[in-house]
């Protein structure tokens, strides 16, 4: 016999729709609840309790992330019948791979790791990205290549709290990690405006797209997949190299 196993809504099928607002309050009750900026391998980063070799380690396998996020964009992007949605996502892709070599957030996190020690061709093999780094982050890219536009879009509304993060990362690495030279940190310094940027273009999206009470609570629920996703990344960097075992 086969199990099956039934999803059912908070809510029954002609509950209405929140208001923009009410729908807005939810999705930042999400970030304000599962963010990772209060996973404890964060706390610690922040409170300058990370040794060497882990600020490495992190600094290594989110970079699996970051070159992967040009990557779940161009997912998204293809999913717009609109040119001109097209055209505003296509900088989302600008910012991280450039112009040109040497532009870009990629580069600028490369220059992060050579600031902390690593190499570039230590950074960019992936042999060394650890499992479940490697699981979070397929997951996250999949989940864009296979969502509707709504619940891909809605997933990246973590960027509504990324400015504080960083904001709060700047100031932990300025003075308590001054063995990083300071000028590796632009990749933080530029995310400040355009996460805020990103974050506000792509909520105005959701609440455009999510009119019924079903469409809205997809969108919660992407939102917090892609909280957990960054949480379960931080898990398995915490955890450090014997997760494999």
């Amino acid at each position: 016999m086969t199990a099956t196993t039934t999803i059912t809504s908070e809510a029954p099928a002609t509950a209405p729709p929140w208001t923009p607002e009410e729908l807005t309050d939810r999705l930042r009750a999400v970030s304000a609840a599962r963010y990772h900026d209060r996973h404890p391998f964060n706390v610690r980063m922040h409170d300058g309790d990370l040794t060497p070799e882990e600020v490495r380690r992190w600094i290594a396998n989110r970079f699996h992330y970051q070159r992967h996020i040009p990557v779940k964009d161009a997912l998204v992007l293809a999913k717009f019948d609109d040119p001109a949605l097209r055209r505003g996502w296509l900088r989302r892709i600008r910012d991280h791979d450039g112009e040109r070599d040497g532009e870009g957030g990629i580069e600028r996190w490369l220059r992060l790791g050579e600031a902390a020690g690593l190499s570039r061709e230590q950074l960019l093999d992936s042999s060394r990205v650890l499992p479940g780094v490697r699981l979070a982050v397929d997951g996250y890219v999949n989940f864009c290549r296979l969502s509707p536009a709504l619940d891909a879009v809605a997933a990246s509304l973590t960027e509504l709290s990324a400015p504080d993060l960083m904001r709060t990362r700047i100031a932990a690495f300025e003075q308590r990690y001054p063995w990083i030279d300071t000028a590796g940190l632009d990749y933080f310094r530029t995310r400040v405006g355009q996460g805020g940027r990103d974050g506000r273009e792509a909520l105005g999206l959701v609440l455009t797209w999510a009119r019924t009470r079903e469409e809205q609570e997809r969108a919660v629920a992407a939102l917090a997949f892609k909280c957990d996703v960054l949480w379960s990344l931080l898990d398995a960097v915490d955890r450090g190299p014997g997760e494999a075992g």
